[in-house]
């Protein structure tokens, strides 16, 4: 499976990439995962079994696909924020809420390699994913309103959420966690 690029930008001589899943990133994932060590993985993607990696972008395709979906997960497009061959962040696109989701979760799940935060990649990497759901015509009625959820504790989050035209709708509890839902026009 060859990745497909999605998005590119050039920023200070550093060229950005949006891509499609593929191959050609697995040693980058890897060293990605292992960067994470405990901490909690965004997006769920993060936490299905990669140890056999072909096997990992089909599962990802099939989830675009609609295929043997677990219960309560819906269709979902994985993409990949890329520089050269060193995967940065990931982004998840929910084709479509469920009640479960509406409620904790939203349209978009996405996470940056810890060594490449701070960076403003977060940012660029919701917009462009805000942008594929735009075209895929992916939201809420009437307008295609994206929610995007966060940790209400996590400032940068916020930050990044709001930067990219969040407005906050609505807070809920979740597990032990206070979660901040937005909406993006």
């Amino acid at each position: 499976m060859e990745s497909i690029t999605l998005k590119e930008l050039e920023k200070e001589g550093v060229t950005y990439k949006l891509v499609t899943p593929s191959l050609r990133y697995e040693q980058s994932f890897r060293t990605y995962i292992t960067e994470l060590k405990d901490e909690e993985r965004y997006p769920f993607v993060l936490d299905l079994d990669a140890s056999n990696f072909n096997d990992y972008l089909r599962r990802l395709n099939e989830f675009k696909q609609g295929i043997d979906i677990p219960e309560d997960y819906v269709e979902s497009s994985t993409f990949w924020l890329v520089c050269e061959n060193t995967l940065l962040g990931v982004s998840n696109l929910r084709h479509r809420l469920n009640e479960q989701i509406a409620h904790v979760g939203g349209h978009v799940g996405l996470g940056i390699r810890p060594s490449a935060r701070g960076k403003g990649l977060s940012t660029l990497l919701l917009r462009w994913t805000c942008e594929i759901a735009k075209t895929k015509g992916i939201g809420e009625s009437p307008n295609k309103t994206l929610h995007v959820h966060c940790y209400s504790q996590n400032e940068a989050s916020k930050r990044m959420i709001e930067s990219s035209g969040g407005v906050l709708n609505s807070t809920t509890l979740s597990a032990q966690n206070d979660v901040s839902r937005y909406n993006i026009n």
